[in-house]
């Protein structure tokens, strides 16, 4: 009689876990869902989940799909602290005093994890927060397991990552070259960011540094989406809006430039709904009648900025909603709004919004203001994307009047390459993950099991 299939252990690290929701929370949660049949079960070390935070807003719906075999241990919410402010916040900001939260969430979620001992067979840490690097080198070290460090955006080499000074920046750079020196592998989330990270630390060419992107569940896209009848040409966009980022950004330019804090031509304001409100502003002013059919709809978390700037037309703010309502939300939309931070033409991005992914499962036409990158890569392979670049009004409102057109003529819309959109299916995304752990510790074993194609 065949032996027993014995998982591997996994010490999944992640501070992004359910009940926190938003963008962070999906690719642990799904990849540890998937993670399950390809022969590596997890223990999730995490926070509590009650937060107030705005980059990590709750979500109870998405504890439903944890798996039951899975161990989830969790820091006490009530000892969380908050995120520093005046002058503690200035100084951990520009003198490198250590980061009251950061100093927390390394030492706490450190001593949980060690508590396991040596039970485990690998170390994985998904980086956001980046602090989560040093429990990784640590653990290690500790438990004398490899760790595979998956960086999600690309910590330092990220064009949106703005520091005090170049000084400061080159300290991180510095950080981040000595933590993931410790790293048996290093996941990156999209090949730009490969490029950028081998470009500038040539000596990890010793260790597997590959591009695993974000992705989508197809589970959430079965069955059909409810029905609209209303005769409305519904635009939508999910997930943060960066207008406050980005009007400080634009007021601080002259520092930041002299100091070199910032990547140089880079404007993060176009990251945001400012230019669509204008292009939307602008098809009003030459058909006013056009209030009564095209409706703008605003779903995530937002700061007083951003609703500044979208009650400058007729909008529906939703708020923050629930994973299941935002891809009801997409799935239900005439046109979904994808805008990105400009950069100098050739500049390529290092990210690409986790939205993109869920945008194209949901089949819904997408107007996209990107940069060059991988983003606009993607979608152009994609097929059902009007492409333009981010701070083109002009461009952005033909492309909503194109939809318009289409829309009206009652022509239904343009489909993605199915074989494009596939690439992106969280199972398909994790069995790439566990090639990677599989490499780390040995090889693939001849009684795991197989994922059904």
């Amino acid at each position: 009689m065949a032996a027993a299939y014995e998982p591997r252990r996994l010490l999944f690290h992640s501070y992004h876990f359910p009940p926190i929701g938003g963008s962070g929370a999906q690719r642990p949660l799904k990849m540890v869902r998937s993670l399950v049949g390809l022969g590596y079960e997890s223990i999730v070390v995490t926070g509590g989940g009650a937060t107030a935070d705005r980059w990590a807003p709750e979500d109870a719906t998405l504890v439903a799909e944890i798996p039951a075999q899975i161990e989830v241990r969790r820091l006490p919410s009530e000892d969380e602290p908050e995120g520093s402010a005046g002058l503690r916040g200035f100084a951990e900001r520009w003198l490198g005093v250590g980061g009251r939260w950061n100093t927390w969430w390394a030492e706490s979620s450190y001593r949980l994890a060690l508590d396991m001992g040596g039970e485990v067979d690998l170390v994985y840490v998904w980086m956001q927060p980046y602090a989560s690097a040093e429990v990784g080198a640590r653990l290690s070290k500790a438990l004398r397991r490899p760790w595979v460090a998956d960086l999600g955006d690309p910590w330092a080499l990220d064009e949106m990552m703005v520091y005090p000074s170049a000084a400061h920046r080159a300290v991180a750079l510095r950080q981040m070259q000595r933590l993931l020196s410790t790293a048996s592998a290093i996941v990156m989330s999209t090949p730009e960011a490969v490029k950028r990270l081998k470009a500038r630390f040539p000596e990890f060419d010793d260790r597997p540094v590959v591009a695993i992107p974000n992705g989508y569940d197809a589970a959430d896209f079965a069955g059909a989406p409810s029905p609209r009848r209303d005769g409305k040409f519904r635009i939508v966009h999910t997930g943060y809006l960066h207008t406050a980022l980005g009007e400080q950004h634009r007021r601080r330019r002259l520092v930041r430039d002299a100091l070199r804090g910032g990547v140089a031509g880079i404007d993060i304001l176009t990251r945001s709904h400012v230019y669509l409100v204008e292009a939307i502003n602008r098809l009003l002013a030459r058909d006013p009648g056009l209030s009564d059919v095209l409706e703008l709809h605003l779903a995530g978390v937002m700061s007083d900025a951003d609703r500044a700037v979208a009650t400058r037309i007729p909008v529906t703010i939703h708020g923050y909603v629930t994973h299941g309502a935002t891809i009801e939300l997409m799935r239900t939309a005439d046109l979904l709004f994808l805008p990105m931070q400009n950069l100098p033409p050739g500049v390529r991005a290092t990210i690409v919004p986790g939205k993109t992914y869920e945008y194209l499962a949901s089949e819904t036409p997408i107007l996209a203001a990107v940069p060059d990158g991988d983003a606009r890569d993607i979608l152009k392979a994609a097929g059902n994307t009007t492409l333009v670049r981010p701070d083109d009004v002009a461009g952005i409102t033909r492309g909503i009047d194109g939809q318009l057109e289409r829309f009206r003529a009652g022509i239904p819309p343009p489909r993605p390459d199915p074989e494009v959109v596939a690439r992106f299916e969280y199972g398909k995304l994790a069995a790439d993950l566990a090639r990677v752990f599989d490499t780390i510790l040995g090889g693939v074993r001849s009684d795991a099991p197989t994922v059904a194609k």
